[in-house]
């Protein structure tokens, strides 16, 4: 089962709690925080955000395999994080 971590934004300094059981996308818009997005299930990359610390867990099948190496953007529609906070370009 997936941990509960932090999301802060870089820009504001809010920190966002995403649950277990949620989408980073819907933390992210249950707070007001608006990303673009399209397909909602990894794919289109409309929501591909930039992360500046932390190690994001990679479930998109848009990235290539050495985009989510390098642990510079993710998808928030779908992926989650594998460290206890996420720090977003937002």
């Amino acid at each position: 089962m997936a941990a509960e971590f932090e999301v802060k934004l870089a820009r504001s300094g809010r920190t966002i709690p995403v649950d277990a059981g949620q989408s980073v996308l819907d933390a992210l818009q249950a707070h007001g925080v608006e990303v673009a997005t399209s397909c909602q299930q990894g794919v289109c990359g409309t929501c591909q955000t930039r992360v500046l610390e932390g190690e994001p867990d990679h479930w998109d099948m848009y990235l290539t395999p050495e985009e989510q190496a390098a642990n510079d953007c993710f998808m928030p529609c779908i992926s989650r994080s594998k460290s206890a906070v996420l720090v977003l370009d937002l």
